[in-house]
């Protein structure tokens, strides 16, 4: 039975995180926020000397979820004590974003016949960075890394980026797979 790598490594807890299991539920606390994740009985976990260890349990193929939960207990502690974030940038002529009441709503202008506004849900910030000259950029803080990709992926959605001309919405550092255009064929 091959034991996964990253499931064998033990999670570290910070310094005013708290982390309490009970019937197969883990919740962590931490100075951002509280979350919670259910797992199977799939997996053994403990908390001891300021680690979370994970094992598998004793039954047949238990090891194929030991390094999923080993991975979302690490998400879990690292949100509710440093937080995600996510750059997005707006490519293209007239495209716009920008940031409403706190960071909880997003006005986007991206090339349709109105504007559009998106609702952030409770655990999301956003702000926008608009400068002359540059891209339009999107900042998204949270601390579940899950809700977050969610968000993030949602917002790409409405403008992805095309291969010609790499008009969209892309993350930050994404690489893009451009095309040549008609011409080249000549």
């Amino acid at each position: 039975m091959a034991l996964s790598r990253i499931g064998k490594l033990p999670i570290a807890i910070p310094a005013g995180t708290e982390v309490t299991i009970k019937d197969n539920v883990i919740t962590v606390k931490g100075k951002l926020g509280t979350l919670s994740q259910d797992f199977h009985g799939d997996v053994d976990v403990k908390v001891e000397d300021g680690h979370i260890h994970v094992a598998p349990a004793n039954i047949p193929n238990a090891s194929a979820k030991h390094g999923l939960y080993r991975a979302l207990f690490f998400n879990m502690v690292k949100g509710v004590s440093e937080g995600f974030e996510t750059v997005q940038e707006f490519v293209g002529v007239g495209y716009k974003a920008e940031a409403k009441a706190n960071g909880k709503q997003l006005e986007l202008s991206l090339g349709f016949s109105h504007n559009m506004i998106f609702v952030m849900p409770a655990e999301i910030t956003c702000e926008t960075i608009n400068e002359r000259g540059k891209n339009p950029i999107l900042k998204m803080r949270s601390y579940d890394k899950q809700l977050l990709g969610q968000v993030a992926a949602k917002i790409r959605s409405y403008r992805k980026p095309e291969p010609y001309k790499g008009k969209g919405i892309k993350f930050e550092g994404e690489v893009l797979r451009r095309k040549a255009g008609k011409a080249a064929g000549k």
